[in-house]
């Protein structure tokens, strides 16, 4: 099960109390205080590991509690730290704190980590307040509350180019024709209803991550359909190659189409809108894909490609001019 978004509970763990004790033994009648300290409680972290794909876990398991810190000991020894709890998410997972409404860390890149709920601190034993003006101590602290925070996890696929389009438009299809991915297909609205990643190989050196985001539709930025659930997994891509089908099985006008998703990009944000894009007409075998890419590029002003992934024609020419603008967009960095 593929979850892109969960809201979790987390409780750190309390730090262990501090021992108010005094030394007991035969043949010493005024043995000091020896009262150790509590353990500090266990916090909760979170790192992005490579291998984890999805945050399912985190969606079947709604809330994480750290362990205790021990409690001090007579003798003056002093409780034990609880280890700390571990949530490995994928890389690209965003962290935010639910009730604020807060960025708390972007985990972008592998072994990027974060404290999300600090463990509490552990309570002081008596023998930390003996002095020579209090030498029978029987003071002691408790140990400290640990962090207690609902998060919300929110995973945005890190890939090179993200493909855009209606539902149907040959994303899926293309994905599966240009690396070992292999996403649903099918010949009705919303076959794919998860992002699906490949890895496209342009020569033996050079290689970029494809994304095949489900076909969004008007009004998609406020909720409609799959858009909103999958909008933000385009907005880290570099290149969108924006997919284009001649014949729409709902008979409605390509070339509005095409405004419909770019003004659905432009609603969600401002820098995603600005992304280099291509726009390629899909399935060009069909009749009216010529006429479409002219009139497409008369009202852009613009190139537009043509391809099909069935034939394979100009399937390389759009692959090298995705290429080429992503890399232009690594070089500006």
């Amino acid at each position: 099960m593929f979850v892109d978004r969960v809201e979790v509970e987390l409780v750190a763990g309390k730090g262990g109390d501090g021992c108010a004790s005094f030394r007991r033994e035969k043949y010493i009648p005024r043995g000091g205080p020896d009262g150790g300290d509590g353990g500090n409680g266990g916090s909760v972290i979170v790192v992005a590991e490579p291998g984890v794909d999805s945050l399912a876990e985190l969606a079947h398991r709604k809330h994480w509690r750290a362990r205790n810190g021990v409690p001090g000991g007579g003798s003056g020894c002093h409780g034990a730290n609880a280890e700390d709890l571990i949530i490995r998410v994928p890389p690209g997972t965003l962290l935010r704190d639910a009730k604020h409404n807060l960025i708390l860390r972007d985990l972008k890149n592998e072994g990027d980590s974060v404290v999300a709920a600090r463990g509490g601190q552990g309570g002081k034993g008596n023998i930390r307040f003996k002095s020579s003006t209090n030498q029978v101590p029987r003071e002691y602290t408790a140990g400290g509350e640990g962090e207690h925070r609902f998060v919300i996890f929110e995973l945005k696929l890190i890939a090179d180019v993200g493909l855009l389009g209606k539902p149907n438009a040959g994303k899926s299809t293309l994905l599966s024709r240009v690396s070992r991915a292999r996403p649903e297909i099918a010949d009705y609205p919303f076959t794919t209803k998860k992002p699906n990643l490949g890895i496209v190989q342009v020569d033996l050196d050079t290689e970029f991550v494809m994304a095949d985001i489900p076909g969004l539709i008007e009004g998609a930025h406020e909720g409609a359909g799959l858009g909103l659930e999958f909008l933000r997994h385009v907005e880290r891509t570099r290149v969108l190659v924006h997919l284009v089908e001649p014949m729409p099985m709902d008979q409605s006008d390509p070339v509005a189409n095409y405004h419909t998703i770019r003004n659905e990009l432009e609603q969600h944000s401002s820098e995603l809108a600005s992304v280099p894009e291509i726009i390629a007409v899909s399935k060009c075998e069909l009749p009216g894909a010529k006429e479409l890419a002219e009139k497409l590029a008369a009202e852009t002003g613009r190139e537009v490609y043509s391809f099909s992934s069935v034939t394979g024609e100009g399937l390389n020419r759009v692959l090298r001019r995705t290429y080429e603008l992503l890399r232009e967009s690594r070089a500006a960095d």
